[in-house]
């Protein structure tokens, strides 16, 4: 893996592996093919993103960040944060909870109680213990945190409702499978159950899910 990009291709020791211990999810990597994932380095900006992003619709999140950055002067951290009010920061259509959710997690940041350098030589269970203790950051968000800009490679978010669709529509079962049913498919990609999980959100992103 490059320094800030994931490459997905047939010939990648976690793929094969995958294509090796699943012959569902080996269909459907090679009918998603090669791609690549470019994993979001601007800690602060990732997080504070996730946050605003709570229960709204993409198009509705796309439109609040961008106010958010125009606001802060084209780059939205603890610094630039600091010069603004709770009036502006909800006039870009922030709710009153997630601007505390903001500024907990700019606080923690300049008090030092969460340290970006320091965060990258965790493990996944000590990052999201780090992570969740911000307001308004749960396990999902510091799971989504670890993958998509960390780069782990072995994190299986049970309680994501894509994936659970796309196992759903994968395996042809049913009914939408449970937590402790999803914990086993985790078990069965380890320790490349994060490499799963993206190719499972690419089959929704291309509407293969149905």
């Amino acid at each position: 893996m490059a320094s800030n990009q994931w490459i997905f291709h047939q010939d990648m020791d976690a793929v094969q592996y995958l294509m090796a211990s699943d012959a569902r999810l080996a269909a459907l990597i090679k009918e998603i093919g090669d791609y690549t994932l470019v994993l979001r380095e601007d800690y602060f900006a990732s997080l504070a993103r996730a946050i605003i992003g709570q229960q709204l619709s993409v198009k509705a999140v796309e439109t609040i960040w961008m106010r958010t950055v125009h606001l802060c002067g084209g780059q939205v951290g603890p610094e630039s944060l600091t010069e603004l009010t709770e009036e502006q920061l909800q006039g870009a259509g922030l709710s009153k909870a997630k601007v505390s959710y903001l500024w907990d997690l700019q606080q923690k940041i300049l008090a030092g109680e969460l340290c970006f350098k320091e965060i990258c030589h965790l493990s996944d269970e000590e990052v999201v213990t780090a992570l969740t203790r911000v307001k308004g950051i749960g396990r999902w968000t510091a799971e989504m945190f670890l993958i998509f800009s960390l780069g782990r490679s072995n994190v299986w978010a049970v309680d994501d409702v894509g994936l659970r669709r796309a196992v759903k529509w994968l395996y042809r079962l049913d009914e939408t499978p449970t937590g402790n049913e999803m914990k086993s498919y985790g078990t069965r990609w380890s320790p490349y159950s994060s490499v799963a999980s993206l190719y499972l959100w690419e089959a929704i992103n291309r509407g293969l899910v149905k």
